[in-house]
């Protein structure tokens, strides 16, 4: 049972993790109606760039720099490439954010090689915050589900509570309206698409240390926000949270687990061939956000929380 606690908290964490990324994906879908493809390529890229910050000026001017360069990098994007191929359509759009996945990819590969990275933890969040019967929970994992917290906190506040917030979801469904109040709506537009990247690249700093940094990071994790952000409902930031934690536990408890196949078969009365029904869950963990894609699709083609066909 203590080993359990710990599995979970370890899933809520990564699940936690998944959330932040996610959260800008959904973030720039539901105001923009973008689908961004290469949102896990400025994930990949905040890995990249925090890593070098915190070589140079330490791992907490890492976590504010790394996410404020990315975002910005994200807003000329947006502002110079995005904005001028939006009047034509979603097509042009979808293909644009393909293209820049495929250029991010090759300049991570130019500028920090082919070869893994490894970032350390910072001193002070090094080691273990409590122990249960040999079963530990690391520190660092609290202070990542801390700071997704944080983030969802404050990302309530802003869309709900805040002027600004209320002018970017006036901006969403009556452009010309908020432009004859005097806001600049591209510009908002752009700001979206920049708090967006800067979420990416803020996950991206947090991940590191916990992840290999390396050039396919964006391709491994990023099927796996998309999974995320569909069984959510596409726009809804609500069910990506719910969708995130779904993830992070059933696969971070499913790695954990010694239960083979078919035992889990057999208590439903189902006979595998040979050799099935030796596998464990925890060599079918990465196939599990992929079922419950294709199950919550089955029974919910709009998601969980999604209100609409193309928009939640």
């Amino acid at each position: 049972m203590q080993s359990f606690i710990v599995n979970l908290l370890n899933g809520l964490s990564y699940g936690l993790l998944l959330f932040m990324l996610s959260a800008g994906l959904t973030l720039i879908f539901s105001m923009l109606g973008v689908l961004n493809f290469a949102h896990a390529s400025f994930y990949m890229l905040g890995a990249y760039v925090g890593f070098s910050v915190a070589a140079r000026a330490g791992f907490w001017s890492a976590l504010v720099i790394a996410p404020l360069g990315v975002g910005l990098l994200g807003a000329a994007f947006e502002h110079w490439l995005l904005r001028r191929v939006r009047a034509h359509g979603h097509l042009p759009e979808l293909l644009l954010t393909f293209g820049a996945a495929y250029l991010l990819g090759e300049l991570v590969k130019l500028g920090w090689g082919l070869g893994p990275l490894s970032a350390p933890v910072p001193a002070v969040l090094d080691g273990s915050l409590f122990s249960l019967y040999g079963a530990s929970f690391a520190r660092y994992r609290a202070f990542m589900m801390a700071v997704s917290l944080a983030m969802l906190a404050a990302l309530v506040a802003v869309l709900r509570v805040s002027r600004a917030g209320l002018v970017v979801r006036a901006a969403l469904t009556h452009p010309h309206a908020v432009e004859a109040l005097g806001h600049n709506v591209p510009a908002v537009f752009t700001g979206v698409f920049a708090a967006g990247t800067a979420l990416a690249a803020l996950a991206g700093v947090i991940g590191a240390p916990l992840f290999v940094i390396e050039p396919a990071m964006a391709e491994s994790l990023g099927s796996i926000v998309f999974v995320v952000v569909v069984i959510g409902g596409l726009g809804s930031l609500s069910g990506a949270l719910v969708a995130s934690l779904l993830v992070g536990c059933v696969q971070t408890l499913a790695v954990a687990s010694d239960v083979s196949l078919g035992e889990v078969l057999s208590v439903a009365g189902v006979a595998l061939p040979p050799g099935w029904d030796a596998l464990t869950l925890a060599q079918l963990a990465p196939l599990i956000p992929y079922l419950l894609l294709v199950a919550v699709l089955a029974l919910r083609p709009r998601g969980l929380f999604g209100r609409r066909g193309d928009h939640a």
